[in-house]
């Protein structure tokens, strides 16, 4: 037993060793559970992040005599499902991670759990394709097909089917299939041209390879080319990722580890050879971009490809305020951006890269007017956490903070680096009565804030 009360250093991240028998063991990670749940249980310093700590704490207030050990295994669970990987207890809260000597790892210990629920077939079909999006992103860019697909969607009929068969809460917002997919109507390279234009910086490499991901593919392209407009006007090369699969954080929140090998089987050769030739690889989507930075290393710490492609990943934002400090990016920005009330994301925070968007919105302000509120909490969305029918609910309650912060001084545009969690916000926003005059992507005000069209 330690006698220290927490730690004075940086949580350490320890691989994640599911590949052992034991960590598919259910009577073992029962006992793990109950040895991190009392350590949780005596400091409840995680209660505001997320649904599974109150839910915890209520279960052992309820015992007799308040301690965990008369907790029933089997309501084990119910602390489980509520996590959503965010993360957060991990990096900004508990001060018993390693290298304190109890070695709590929250999120991975809901992980293994997640994973045995899968194993063991507790995963309904309809959460396993909620997860599956280069499944229902399959039909994006077809013609009268999207526009079917999206019209019937919006109907209570629909929503009612939805909920129903996949457990989609009938008020939660979903995204749309886009008519043209981003793979499909980007060029597949640009930028300043030929490879004797890159430059390389002290902290950035000068050429760009772009991972599409599923959302920005099938969802809301725009955004992808936004990107690849900022790229070309700072003479950066960039190209489009060959081919590409899901990155697998869908998959990885269901337990489903095995799937997520397979999509790192497809994408980790194709990427590793960018990450060889030199290109920094970006990625406009926090928790893809947190899967090849942070999970599939930890999952695979002993291949040297995921380690090269871990290296070279970048979200855009810290990819170029590094252009910037390198004095290889341009400030000729045009157009003011009025009010903005930008959120950070979780899986942007937990990417130990500090605020790299809010850099950026005020460097666009030293030129152009911006007038910038930032808002640095958890919206509440979470991938499928937010769309499910039994926990939209408890999304929205936990995005209320966040929702009333962005609304301060009736923002004239709200922006989120997650689409997901800026459209959840909108929702949430909208449902308050809370002004919010438009959504947009920090990648797409960029591109307003330079005047490109």
């Amino acid at each position: 037993m330690s006698t220290r009360e927490g730690n004075l250093e940086a949580p350490t991240r320890h691989p994640l060793n599911w590949k052992h028998p034991d960590f598919h063991d259910r009577d073992a990670c029962n006992a793990e559970l109950e040895r991190v749940f009392d350590i949780c249980h005596g400091c409840r310093r995680c209660v505001s992040l997320c649904q599974s700590f109150p839910t915890l704490f209520d279960l052992v207030d309820a015992t007799a005599d308040g301690e965990v050990h008369g907790v029933a295994k089997a309501d084990y669970a119910k602390v489980v499902d509520q996590c959503y990987l965010c993360d957060l207890c991990y990096m900004t809260k508990c001060p018993y991670t390693p290298p304190h000597p109890w070695q709590l790892d929250f999120p991975h210990l809901m992980l293994r759990a997640k994973a045995i629920q899968f194993g063991q077939g507790l995963v309904g079909e309809g959460a396993k394709f909620l997860a599956s999006t280069d499944v229902h992103g399959s039909f994006a860019g077809i013609p009268v097909v999207v526009q079917a697909v999206n019209a019937v969607n919006r109907t209570k009929l629909a929503r009612g089917a939805m909920d129903s068969v996949l457990g989609v809460h009938p008020e939660a917002w979903m995204p749309e299939l886009a008519t043209r997919r981003f793979r499909w109507s980007a060029a597949r390279s640009g930028g300043s041209g030929p490879a004797h234009a890159v430059r390389d910086g002290p902290r950035t490499p000068g050429k760009v390879a772009v991972f599409a991901t599923c959302y920005v593919n099938y969802n809301e392209p725009g955004i992808g080319h936004d990107l690849l407009k900022v790229l070309a006007h700072n003479a950066v090369p960039y190209v489009i990722v060959d081919k590409e699969a899901c990155c697998g954080m869908p998959k990885l929140e269901l337990g489903d580890l095995k799937t997520v090998e397979r999509h790192k089987n497809a994408n980790i050769p194709v990427l590793a050879r960018y990450a060889r030739e030199g290109y920094a690889i970006l990625s406009a989507i926090p928790s893809c971009t947190l899967m090849f930075k942070q999970e599939l290393p930890l999952m695979f710490p002993d291949e040297p490809d995921v380690l090269a492609v871990r290296d070279a990943m970048f979200d855009p934002f810290e990819y170029l305020v590094g252009r910037h400090k390198d004095g290889l990016l341009r400030t000729d920005f045009q157009r003011d951006l009025g009010k903005v009330s930008y959120h950070i994301p979780c899986h942007g925070r937990v990417q130990n890269i500090g605020r790299k968007t809010e850099e950026m919105f005020k460097l666009i302000g030293q030129t152009v007017q911006v007038r910038l509120n930032t808002v640095e909490r958890c919206s509440g969305h979470a991938g499928t956490y937010g769309v499910k029918t039994p926990t939209h609910p408890v999304a929205m309650k936990i995005g209320k903070p966040v929702f009333k912060a962005m609304a301060r001084d009736e923002p004239d545009v709200i922006a989120s680096d997650c689409a997901l969690a800026g459209h959840h916000i909108a929702q949430g926003m909208a449902q308050a009565g809370l002004p919010a005059k438009a959504l947009q992507h920090p990648l797409s005000l960029l591109r307003q804030a330079y005047g490109l069209d």
